[in-house]
């Protein structure tokens, strides 16, 4: 038998902000990725492999609109 155990988060403010936050990012960075792909199959490329984009990803951070 498999036992699942049931958990309720009562964040605070501080910590429901931090949390949507998180959530936002995850969100965008996603899209991010999902975009990347398409765009790249339409171009007739291949499938993007995960340590190229991450790559890409962190490079996001220097641009000042994404920081």
């Amino acid at each position: 038998m498999i036992r699942g155990i049931r958990v309720q988060l009562k964040p605070n403010n501080k910590q429901k902000t931090k949390l949507l936050q998180s959530a936002g990012v995850a969100r965008f960075a996603y899209n991010w990725t999902l975009n990347k792909q398409i765009e790249n199959y339409k171009n007739g490329g291949k499938f993007i492999l995960n340590g190229k984009l991450r790559k890409e990803f962190t490079k996001l951070k220097q641009i000042e609109e994404y920081s």
